[in-house]
């Protein structure tokens, strides 16, 4: 499964799911580039069990604002249509999914 895009600021399909991951970024931002392989590895890894999407916060502008992501890269967990949790920077593989097993 590839990471799925957001576009016109339209989170239905992510408020829909069990769990899903959003990674907030920016085509400028350095470490956003470093974490997106790493993101897509994930996105393989955990089919069936976190749906990943994808923001470029230059184009949904909105959603960077409503969900108060003022740092890129910015991970969002959102469990039942619900954030559960947030995290800011470059992580690692794992870290990502111990922020995702422990929110």
């Amino acid at each position: 499964m590839m990471v799925k895009k957001i576009a016109n600021n339209d989170m239905t399909e992510v408020l829909a799911e069990k769990v899903a991951l959003v990674d907030f970024s920016a085509t400028w931002c350095g470490p956003c580039q470093m974490l997106a392989p790493v993101v897509d590895a994930l996105a393989e890894e955990l089919e069936g069990q976190v749906a990943v999407y994808n923001v470029d916060v230059d184009a949904n502008s909105d959603l960077a604002m409503q969900y108060r992501v003022m740092s890129v890269p910015s991970l969002l967990l959102f469990k039942d249509g619900q954030v559960a949790g947030q995290t800011v920077g470059y992580q690692s593989a794992d870290e990502i999914k111990a922020f995702i097993t422990n929110n």
